[in-house]
């Protein structure tokens, strides 16, 4: 029986090897058919010269393994997280953890199987004693096979079930480990929303009060970031990590047609250009540490690999804990742990305890913040002198300190008088009140005649209405007219080209369809006149990643735009009140985020929290993540989120308007966060296109379906804008939205 578990062993390390390298890879096919006919005839032969057979036969294996290791590529990585003999998150609580309960259902039977989450525990042994210690898992389960998995592509109603007990966890004190296997969410809109709620889960993890770690096996964009913002980051050695499949990334640089399949040279060629691999992501510092696996990778009975992970991930975790209480204890124990690297210990020196106190948490916040703002800050271009940069660093820091001073100081004193003032002339004015009210009465009665009423301006009105000469868009100097799309349906008469982008704001007078227009008509028509003033314009794109041919199409996008990245960050007046604005802009790159314009819009949301300014985020356009710059543009998704979490929780105003069209990752994040999102009627708000979701879900969608309508209905935004009251509706907006840290409150 031993020896047919043996010959079966060996043909599905062959089924193995030709799934990653292809079927006759070096005589792959010729040793198979010899395994496969010594299973129809195994009898014949005899034990004993049977398991000589198998010997040479597994010698030739072996050999043809370790060529196989030596020389994989990166698209062959990917076959191997993908490999149905790949261990999943079942697997690793099975062998890592001592004994785990599953939450929120088992199977089918959950309200999304592709997410799993247990409560576990996990031991360590120090000399004679065993120390237990209780964690949350959360991860996603591709299976191996099961469709109701949808191969580890968690539904919007996944995620929240990922962030409920994100929310248990940090009730309970107790850690949480990670693991992320999914190529990418399941891209639906139905409520919660996928955008929506990776954006929601984002946020909460930003500020998330227990320790965190987390391991990636296949870590594909956004969906991987819904469970991944965490103080430590681990990767298995043949893992990937992407801001898309090298299928996708292939089908868009090669322009395929739907239905069709890219060429093998093209996929190949994007996977090396993604530099997805798990020491690409070490070098770039989007991880941490890398854990290492087998040359061809784990598999489902790789014991000694699930040992190898449960030390990993015990010692991540005490580290993550001892940066909160002594530097000098983290570096004794990180440099303990690095001698034990080669081969991991049977039990640990040390039991750490991993509950925090209030001060040990706030120091575990600050950290992580400090781990997120500095993620990619390397790739950052800035085209200034040294001497620039040093006037610039001290106008900011005295920015800093005039504005801590004069609301952090003044104001707050000011406050106090004035509320002792109000205390004060309300009890007055309840006495006085007794006295008054008798005469008051009697006028009342005895007056024959009122006086007209007279409307008065109030200066917010007066405030509104005041506008330098409008801005005129050049769309309207063409001496022609247009169709409505909507004509047929509700009758739409043509439209004169000078008088729809003029007077009419590129609005239809008849159905309301507001016809796209460049972002200068808003930066000219809804801010003060003279208030618009860049700042950080010498942030500038760049090619981090050495994309091969990318270069080139940055500098047709300089020379078409006018400008050095797809992000403006500015300071501006509505109505006089001053504000601090990000405008992703259709006109570089489809405003597309990546190194640049994160940098640009966490300073400009750093800007906004010291001077205490109402913070907008105007979307003309994202196409979401440039793939080009890898996962240096995903992980924008999480800085970007933790700078807005800041401004928010330090009393800020931070207001989303979309127009056009607004996809994928910055939706999914630092937008959709927002509390107060709303949308030009017309545009299109989502997380994936039609094709991304036909191709995976096998399902058309009705052409309404990313709708600001939709949106509105699903609750994604807030309210649907009508573009020629655009600057009304927002300095309504600043007026009545926000608390009282904003410096005009």
């Amino acid at each position: 029986m031993e020896i047919f578990r043996y010959l079966t062993d060996l043909i599905n390390r062959v089924h193995y090897l030709q799934d990653i390298k292809g079927q006759d890879w070096r005589g792959a096919q010729y040793l198979l058919e010899e395994l496969l006919k010594l299973k129809e005839r195994p009898y014949e032969i005899g034990e004993k010269k049977l398991e000589e057979i198998l010997k040479g036969l597994a010698s030739r294996l072996e050999l043809l393994e370790e060529r196989a290791a030596q020389e994989l590529t990166p698209y062959e990585i990917v076959k191997i997280t993908r490999n149905p003999q790949r261990f999943t998150l079942l697997d690793i609580l099975d062998n890592v953890y001592d004994s785990y309960t599953e939450l929120g259902g088992e199977g089918e039977i959950n309200i999304d199987p592709a997410v799993v989450c247990a409560r576990a525990m996990i031991s360590r042994r120090v000399g004679n004693k065993v120390y237990m210690h209780q964690v949350i898992v959360i991860g996603h389960e591709k299976g191996h096979g099961e469709e109701y998995r949808t191969g580890g592509s968690a539904k919007p109603w996944g995620n929240e079930k990922a962030l409920r007990y994100m929310r248990v966890a940090e009730t309970e004190g107790i850690p949480i480990h990670f693991y992320v296997f999914t190529p990418g969410a399941y891209p639906i809109e139905d409520y919660p929303g996928a955008a929506q709620q990776i954006a929601r889960n984002l946020y909460f993890m930003a500020k998330l009060k227990v320790p965190t770690v987390a391991f990636i096996s296949e870590g594909g964009s956004g969906g991987a970031e819904a469970i991944a913002l965490a103080d430590m980051r681990l990767m298995a050695s043949r893992g990937y990590y992407s801001v898309i499949s090298p299928e996708g990334a292939a089908a868009i640089e090669g322009k395929v047609k739907e239905g069709q399949r890219p060429p093998r040279e093209l996929i190949e060629f994007c996977a090396r250009q993604l530099r997805i691999t798990a020491e690409d992501n070490l070098r770039f510092g989007t991880i941490d540490r890398i854990v290492p696996e087998p040359p061809l990778g784990a598999r489902r009975n790789d014991y000694q690999f699930f040992k190898r992970l449960r030390y990993e991930m015990i010692r991540a975790t005490d580290e993550v804990v001892l940066r909160t209480k002594s530097l000098r204890a983290f570096r004794s124990y990180a440099l303990r742990r690095q001698k034990e690297e080669a081969s991991p210990p049977e039990e640990f020196d040390l039991y750490i305890r991993w509950d925090l106190s209030e001060i040990e948490i706030e120091k575990l916040l600050e950290i992580r913040s400090k781990k997120y703002r500095a993620l990619s800050s390397w790739a950052v271009q800035e085209k200034k002198s040294s001497l620039k940069s040093y006037l610039e660093k001290t106008h900011d820091l005295g920015s800093r300190v005039y504005h801590d001073v004069r609301y952090g100081v003044l104001k707050q004193g000011q406050k106090m008088i004035q509320r002792f003032m109000e205390e004060l002339s309300g009890e007055g004015a309840v006495i006085l009140k007794q006295v008054t009210e008798p005469l008051k009465v009697a006028y009342d009665l005895l007056a024959v005649k009122r006086r007209p009423r007279v409307r008065i301006v109030s200066s917010e009105e007066q405030a509104i209405e005041e506008m330098g000469e409008l801005y005129v868009s050049p769309l309207a100097l063409e001496d022609r007219t247009v169709t409505c799309p909507n004509a047929e349906k509700y009758g739409c008469p043509d439209l004169w080209v000078p008088d729809l982008y003029g007077e009419f704001c590129g609005v239809c007078p008849n159905c309301g369809y507001h016809f796209p227009l460049e972002y200068e008509w808003y930066l000219r028509n809804i801010f003060d006149a003279g208030s618009v003033k860049e700042f950080n314009q010498d942030i500038a794109s760049g090619n981090p990643l050495g994309f091969e041919g990318y270069e080139k199409r940055l500098a047709q996008a300089r020379r078409r735009s006018g400008r050095d990245s797809g992000i403006i960050t500015f300071q501006a007046r509505i109505g006089g009140i001053a504000l601090v604005a990000a405008m992703l802009i259709a006109d570089f790159r489809q405003g597309t985020v990546g190194v640049a314009e994160g940098e640009k819009f966490i300073r400009a949301c750093d800007r906004a929290r010291v001077m205490k300014r109402p913070f907008l985020a105007f979307i003309h356009t994202t196409g979401g993540i440039r793939i080009h710059e890898g996962t240096l543009g995903v992980v924008q998704m999480p800085r970007c989120t933790m700078a807005v979490r800041e401004y928010i929780d330090a009393g800020g105003l931070y207001l989303v308007v979309y127009d056009n069209n607004s996809y994928a990752g910055p939706v999914a994040s630092f937008l959709g966060c927002s509390p107060y999102q709303f949308a030009i009627r017309s545009t299109r708000i989502g997380f994936a296109g039609p094709r991304v979701i036909r191709e995976t879900t096998g399902e058309d969608i009705p052409p309404d379906y990313h709708s600001a309508e939709n949106a509105l209905r699903r609750g994604h935004i807030q309210g649907i804008w009508d573009r020629r009251e655009l600057r009304k509706k927002l300095y309504q907006a600043l007026l009545t939205m926000g608390g009282k840290n904003l410096y005009y409150r």
